[in-house]
């Protein structure tokens, strides 16, 4: 049946009329409230954290010379200083970056490009996911179980080792969960196109997916590093030594950081190795800016690239 009039069925009124009100100025005046509400939000974070930042430089600024970053820990504060933990922050990065990169990449390819959607894929992404937001003294607990005790004769125990990959494990989940986000955000035709000609899936992902993928993956993982490099309750619970006076010569050796050199000033009751603690922590942001400054780089460069 073809109605000629819809206005005759409804009389002088259509439903769109009854039903829907658009009351535009009550919907720009909440438009306008949640704005507000969210530049105030915005605005206190950013206060907050330039407080903490200046009473970190007024504090700490005057004890950073060049004599802080090349001495050894001594209990004269005037002596202190981090080499030491700068030198065993430097090994646990390598670490890191060297288990934690391949792996976490090729899991996340693996789960995206060539696992199908099925019962279990759903369990694996769900657990992933969790174990992202783990706390860090579980997979403390983890390392010191496996690695320290578990596997003492290939790790070294308390070493260098033990402490990366602990920290490897924590960043890995955030590494998977990376790659698989900037896999997604390449176009599917792109995936299309590829088999429209007959090139592997592998073919597909090697030569075009992966190039496109690469700037996220990277931001995702440097940005994953910089979590781990602050990071204190794992090596804490694997035992990572305090007060360190000489440098590891390789993986297998006792090792101390940044985060657990700063953790020992701020236990001790003297004002001087507060405000040593507080030099330490500019060193560990300085450091943390670096990295970060670091993905964005290569992120800009490969987008450029492509």
């Amino acid at each position: 049946m073809t109605v000629q009039d819809p206005q005759s069925m409804y009389g002088d009124r259509l439903p769109s009329e009854e039903i829907f009100v658009p009351n535009l100025a009550g919907r720009y005046k909440r438009d306008a409230v949640f704005a507000a509400l969210a530049l105030v939000c915005t605005w206190i974070g950013l206060l907050v954290l330039a407080w903490l930042l200046i009473d970190i430089f007024m504090d700490g600024a005057h004890r950073l010379n060049w004599n802080f970053l090349t001495s050894f820990p001594s209990r004269r504060p005037d002596d202190a200083g981090l080499l030491s933990a700068l030198v065993g922050s430097i090994w646990l990065i390598g670490i890191v970056a060297l288990f934690a990169f391949p792996i976490g990449i090729g899991a996340g390819i693996f789960l995206e490009e060539f696992v199908k959607d099925s019962f279990w894929e759903n369990i694996v992404e769900i657990n992933i996911s969790n174990l992202a937001g783990v706390p860090s003294i579980i997979y403390g607990l983890l390392g010191l179980a496996a690695f320290v005790r578990l596997m003492e004769p290939l790790t070294g125990g308390r070493s260098i080792l033990s402490g990366g990959l602990t920290l490897a494990l924590l960043v890995l989940p955030i590494v998977i969960v990376a790659t698989r986000e900037a896999l997604r955000s390449v176009p599917d035709s792109l995936r299309q196109a590829g088999f429209a000609l007959g090139a592997t899936r592998w073919q597909v992902v090697r030569e075009h997916i992966l190039p496109q993928a690469l700037p996220g993956i990277l931001t995702g993982t440097i940005l994953a590093l910089s979590r781990a490099i602050g990071e204190t309750a794992p090596l804490i619970t694997i035992g990572a030594l305090t007060f360190i006076a000489f440098l590891p010569d390789g993986p297998f050796d006792a090792f101390t950081a940044l985060p657990i050199q700063v953790y020992n000033w701020i236990a001790r009751p003297q004002k001087e190795f507060h405000e040593l603690a507080a030099a330490g922590i500019i060193v560990l942001l300085v450091m943390l800016l670096l990295m970060n400054s670091v993905a964005i780089f290569l992120r800009n460069r490969l987008q450029k690239v492509r």
